[in-house]
């Protein structure tokens, strides 16, 4: 079965979500929670697929404009993985159960345990970046 792209229920999203250009911290956090609740849908439409995808150029261009590359380079993975907590309003309780427990999260955040292939992985679906930024 083909899904086909509905036009009419694309311009409904677009008008209840209002994507646009972000120049802001806050127009940032509203995009991430966008595609928070894209993430985690099941079964996304067509529609809501177009839509996630936008609003992931419009996050990445943000952070591009905010923190070059050549300055995530110079950062640590748990430096990193600071840095995308803060901005996106988790806290370490966010990440227990999805890299391990409390202490394994607390000692990973803090540096004192490097991260994982596979907490990595799980990291950058979170954040929506690359999990080599975590290695």
């Amino acid at each position: 079965m083909t899904l086909t792209f509905n036009r009419d229920l694309y311009a409904l999203l677009l008008s209840k979500y209002q994507p646009k250009v972000i120049e802001t911290e806050q127009e940032y956090r509203q995009a991430l929670m966008v595609l928070e609740h894209f993430v985690f849908k099941k079964d996304r439409t067509p529609e809501e697929l177009a839509l996630y995808d936008l609003a992931v150029v419009l996050v990445k261009d943000y952070e591009s404009k905010i923190c070059p590359m050549d300055d995530w380079r110079s950062q640590s993975p748990s430096e990193m993985l600071q840095y995308l907590m803060e901005s996106s309003g988790r806290k370490q309780s966010d990440l227990v159960g999805i890299i391990g427990s409390s202490g394994i999260v607390s000692e990973v955040v803090n540096g004192k345990r490097s991260i994982s292939k596979s907490q990595a992985k799980k990291l950058g679906e979170l954040f929506q970046v690359s999990p080599s930024l975590f290695i």
